[in-house]
Parts: structure tokens; sequence; C-alpha cells
């Protein structure tokens, strides 16, 4: 195979329509733009822009609060600390603390860490000592438990 040999598959690239070359083109005059107007001329894209009404982000209701230096927590799914329990990573017996987690590779670095959001222990897990317990715990499952409940 020789460099002027090469060739792309027919039909896979198209030309681009050239706008503003005549009224026979097609595109001729203005190109496809409409007339007159913002959006007819060049360098314009003001999105959200509402032709001087209030732009509807800015009429919704801010929501929330977003702290300046939020509390940065690791989560911990209760599925990856079964599996570390069934792998010996973590000894079920001892209390589950955030040493305990990052020698068993389920946090990075101590930062504080998010309780698991089942209201269930693993099996034969004794305590652990989150720095901050899910808030939405399983409501509706039927056994009547609150957020905050860890068996």
């Amino acid at each position: 195979m020789k460099l002027n040999e090469l060739a792309d598959n027919p039909g896979s690239s198209k030309k681009l329509m050239r706008v503003g070359r005549g009224v026979g083109s097609g595109k001729g005059k203005t190109g496809g733009r409409g007339v007159k107007g913002q959006k007819s001329r060049r360098g314009v894209a003001i999105n959200g822009f509402e032709g001087g009404q209030m732009p509807l982000h800015m009429r919704m209701p801010k929501r929330g609060f977003n702290p300046l230096n939020p509390k940065k927590l690791a989560w911990v799914n209760l599925d990856g600390l079964q599996k570390a329990i069934d792998n010996k990573k973590l000894d079920a017996k001892a209390d589950i603390t955030e040493d305990a987690l990052v020698a068993a590779g389920l946090v990075r670095r101590k930062k504080g860490w998010r309780a698991p959001p089942c209201a269930r222990r693993a099996e034969g897990q004794s305590e652990h000592h989150a720095h901050r317990r899910h808030r939405r715990g399983h409501r509706g499952r039927g056994e009547g438990r609150r957020y905050g409940d860890f068996c």
C-alpha cells in the first residue's frame, strides 16, 4: 500500500454547503440565517436570552445551600463492607473504624466517613463509628424503620 493509494470509504465524508455564494446556490444572500435580528449576525451566541424578558433560569427560585467549605465524607457501601469481611480484610468482631476502612482499602484516606445507607448490619458486624449516618434510611420497606436506625 502506498500513500497515493489511501482513500476514505465512499460516502464517509460529505462536502459542506458553502453559504452566501449567490441566489442560485440555494443558500445565497442571507445564507439560511433569515432576515435581520441578533441571530443573523456574526459571533452572537447568548444562551438563555429571551429578548429582554426575564430568562427562565432567573425566574426560577434558588434552591438549597452550598457551603463554602463543605465537610468531605467518604461513602461506604454495605456491600463493600460485606465483601471486605468475606475476604478477611475487615475483622467482623472488632469495631469498624476509619483506620480499619483505610487498611481494608474501602476508603482512600482518613477524612470522615458516612455510614451505609441501609438500616441493617453486615453479617457478624459488631459496631461501626461513622461520622454521620445516611439521612435516607430504608423507609417504606415495610419494617417501619426511620432514618438513623441501625438495627
